[in-house]
C-alpha cells in the first residue's frame, strides 16, 4: 500500500490533521515543539462519488473504498539535516513515504508558537525544503562516486541510477522542484525505488482559520503560497485543521449541515484525501457484485493482468480476459446485464491498459 507523508514544522497543525484524516485520535496534540517522535499511521479511505453511484444501482451487501496510507511525521526544523531536533531521525521516516503532504501555516495566532516567531509561509516551506535536499545533497555525492566505480564495470543498473543522480542533482543543488521530463521512462519509473526526499511528488496543505475557510485566497498567506507553489508546479490545497478534527466527530449529515454553515461545500480534509491520491499516481477500477462493490486502487500505467494481480496474485498468474465497462457506459445502461445487451462490455487481453473508473470482472484459470 503507498503512503503519503505528513511534514511540516512544528506546531503547523500536522497531528490535528492527521486525526481528522483518519478520524482518530492517535497523534498527540500540543503546543511545542516535537510532540509527535514516532510516526503515526493510519488507512484513509478516499472519497468516490462514482462507488455511490454503483452501489445505488447494483445494491450489494458490502461496500469497500478505496484506501491508502498516510503518515504523521515530526516536525522539522532548520538544521535537520544536520542532526538538529532528531532531524536524521524525521528524515528517514519522509525516506519511507511515497508523496509528502507539506502543512504549511498560514493563520495567525499569537496562542500558538511558531519556532520561527513569525508566520511566512513562502520562509516556512523553504526551510523544510532546503534541509530535504541537503539532506539528498550529501548522500547523492557519496552515492555517485560508488555508482561511477560500478559504471566503469559495466553495471547496467549502477550505470541507469548515476544518470538519474546527475540528472537531477543541479535541482537539487538549487533548491528547485525536480522536473522529471529531464528523464526518460525508464529513469521515471527508476527514481522512486532510491529513496530520494527531495525528488518525492509534492502538494501543499494551507492551514488557515475557521472564518478564512470560505474565501481563503484573501488570506496573504494563501496568496503567496499559491505563488509559490505555482512556480514549483505544486498542488495546493487549503484546510482548516482545527475544524476538520471538529467535522470528524460528528455524523455525516451533522458535518454538511456544519460546512454549509461556514460557506464550504466540500471537507478540506476530502479534497486533500483524493488531491494525496492523484500525488501517489493512483487511478481506480470497480468490481461490482449483489455481495460486493468495491473501488480498487491501482498505480497509473498498469495492465489488466496487473490489476487483476492486486485482488489475487492467482487472478494474474492465471489472467485469460478481463470484461470491461466504462463507468459512464455502466451507468448508462443501469446495469451489466444490459451493457453487454447494448455491446458496450468489451473483452480486452494482456495488453489492456487500464483506465480511471472502469468496471471489470476478471476472467482466469488456475
Amino acid at each position: 500500500m503507498l503512503r503519503a507523508g505528513i511534514v511540516g514544522l512544528p506546531n503547523v497543525g500536522k497531528s490535528t490533521l492527521f486525526n481528522a484524516l483518519t478520524s482518530s485520535y492517535q497523534a498527540d496534540c500540543a503546543n511545542y515543539p516535537f510532540c509527535t517522535i514516532e510516526p503515526n499511521n493510519g488507512i484513509v479511505k478516499v472519497p468516490d462519488k462514482r462507488l455511490d453511484t454503483l452501489v445505488s444501482l447494483v445494491k450489494p451487501q458490502s461496500i469497500v473504498p478505496s484506501a491508502f496510507e498516510f503518515v504523521d511525521i515530526a516536525g522539522l526544523v532548520r538544521g535537520a539535516s544536520q542532526g538538529q531536533g532528531l532531524g536524521n531521525q524525521f528524515l528517514a521516516h519522509i525516506r519511507e513515504v511515497d508523496a509528502i503532504v507539506h502543512v504549511v501555516r498560514c493563520f495567525e495566532d499569537e496562542n500558538i508558537t511558531h519556532v520561527d516567531g513569525v508566520v511566512d509561509p513562502v520562509r516556512d516551506s523553504e526551510t523544510i525544503e532546503l534541509e530535504l535536499a541537503m539532506a539528498d545533497s550529501g548522500s547523492i555525492t557519496k552515492r555517485m562516486d560508488r555508482l561511477q566505480k560500478q559504471k566503469k564495470q559495466g553495471d547496467k543498473k549502477a550505470s541507469l541510477e548515476y544518470d538519474i543522480l546527475e540528472k537531477i542533482m543541479p535541482f537539487i543543488e538549487n533548491v528547485s522542484a525536480v522536473d522529471l521530463s529531464v528523464l526518460n521512462a525508464e529513469e521515471r519509473a527508476t527514481l522512486p525505488q532510491m529513496q530520494l526526499l527531495y525528488s518525492k511528488p509534492m502538494l501543499y496543505a494551507a492551514n488557515v482559520k475557521e472564518e478564512e475557510l470560505s474565501d481563503p485566497d484573501k488570506n496573504p498567506h494563501v496568496q503567496a503560497l499559491r505563488k509559490r507553489a505555482k512556480e514549483e508546479n505544486r498542488p495546493v490545497v487549503v484546510i482548516s485543521a482545527q475544524i476538520e478534527a471538529e467535522l470528524s466527530a460528528l455524523e455525516l449529515n451533522d458535518r454538511k449541515e456544519y460546512l454549509e454553515g461556514l460557506g464550504v461545500k466540500d471537507s478540506g480534509v476530502n479534497m486533500l484525501i483524493r488531491a494525496a491520491y492523484d500525488l501517489l499516481g493512483l487511478k481506480t477500477y470497480f468490481t461490482a457484485g449483489e455481495k460486493e462493490a468495491r473501488a480498487w486502487p491501482f498505480p497509473d500505467g498498469f495492465t489488466a493482468p496487473q490489476c487483476a494481480g492486486i485482488i489475487h496474485t492467482d487472478f494474474e498468474r492465471g489472467f485469460i480476459k478481463a470484461e470491461v465497462i466504462s463507468y459512464d457506459d455502466y451507468v448508462t445502461a443501469g446495469s451489466e446485464k444490459v451493457a453487454k445487451e447494448k455491446g458496450t462490455l468489451r473483452l480486452e487481453g494482456k495488453d489492456y491498459l487500464m483506465r480511471d473508473g472502469d468496471v471489470v470482472h476478471f476472467r482466469f484459470n488456475v
